[in-house]
């Protein structure tokens, strides 16, 4: 399978999510993975995240971006039929390169614990699991800022 990793555009959304929609167990928020919070991220990371594209279908994707000191790599997926063909290696080195040249040392992810495809694909590859930390989230809405705030 002959295949391209470029550049993700605004352009490719529809594709991506509907990527995103048939790999199984795929984790989605409705506010950061809509159409609008997509862009966000893109406008925020113009150059970080990519796809892999083959016969002009989007095949794989991953969102990523930093905060000028680490990297994160977010809903890094390939579709299930193109999996074991360095398609998803090839897209994290170039995510890597990418946050080299923005001057970023350090890139991290999340990785569900039920993922067991993942979590191989991290191990096999070299990357450190993480034990010495929590890893917390809070919904910042209205409701939930002020009630933090009392």
């Amino acid at each position: 399978m002959e295949y391209t990793i470029r550049t993700m555009t605004p352009e490719d959304y529809e594709q991506v999510y509907e990527l995103w929609c048939g790999i199984h167990k795929f984790a989605m928020r409705s506010i950061d993975d809509s159409k609008e919070g997509v862009e966000r991220f893109l406008k925020r990371n113009p150059s970080t995240s990519v796809v892999a594209v083959s016969e002009g279908q989007v095949i794989g994707s991953i969102l990523c971006g930093h905060d000028g000191r680490r990297g994160g790599l977010y809903h890094v997926c390939v579709r299930e039929d193109c999996r074991n063909r360095g398609i998803g290696k090839a897209m994290v080195t170039s995510c890597m390169w990418r946050l080299r040249e923005e001057k970023i040392n350090k890139v991290s992810l999340v990785a569900f614990r039920d993922n067991e495809v993942g979590n191989q694909f991290w191990h096999e590859e070299g990357w450190i699991l993480r034990e010495d930390l929590n890893c917390y989230d809070f919904i910042l809405n209205e409701e939930n800022i002020t009630k933090f705030n009392q």
